[in-house]
C-alpha cells in the first residue's frame, strides 16, 4: 500500500504562486509514476501533470502549460507541483496519485492511478 499526503494548498491573488507537495509512505519502491488532477466544485476531477518517478516521461495538461512545473526528490519520496501565475480557474481541491503498475509512460487518466491522497484546497481570487 502506498500513503499519500498533500500539502501547500492555500488562498493567494491572481498571478501568486504556490507550491504544493505530495510525500509518498508506505510501498513507494513500486510506484511508477505519479500525478496531479484537480477537481473544482461540482466539476468532474481532471488531469493536471504527472511524471514517471524516473521523471523520463512528464505530461501537463494544456491549461497550465508553461505555468505549472513538476518536479521529485527521490530521496525524500516526494512529489512537488510549482503552480506560477495562478488563475481564478486554478481554484479546485489538488489531489496526488500514485501509479503502482509498471509503466514508463505518466498517464493523464484517472483510472491510470490506485492510490489518492486526501487533497489540497487551492482557491485564487481575483
Amino acid at each position: 500500500q502506498v500513503r499519500l499526503l498533500e500539502s501547500g494548498g492555500g488562498l493567494v491573488q491572481r498571478g501568486d504562486s504556490l507550491r504544493l507537495s505530495c510525500a509518498a509512505s508506505g510501498r513507494t519502491g513500486s510506484t511508477y509514476a505519479m500525478g496531479w488532477f484537480r477537481q473544482a466544485p461540482g466539476k468532474e476531477r481532471k488531469f493536471v501533470a504527472a511524471s514517471t518517478w524516473s521523471g523520463s516521461s512528464i505530461s501537463y495538461a494544456d491549461s497550465v502549460k508553461g505555468r505549472f512545473s513538476i518536479s521529485r526528490d527521490i530521496a525524500k519520496n516526494t512529489m512537488y507541483l510549482q503552480m506560477n501565475s495562478l488563475k481564478p480557474e486554478d481554484t479546485a481541491v489538488y489531489y496526488c496519485a500514485a501509479d503502482t503498475d509498471y509503466t514508463v509512460i505518466a498517464g493523464k487518466g484517472i483510472g491510470a492511478y490506485d492510490y489518492w491522497g486526501q487533497g489540497t484546497q487551492v482557491t485564487v481570487f481575483s
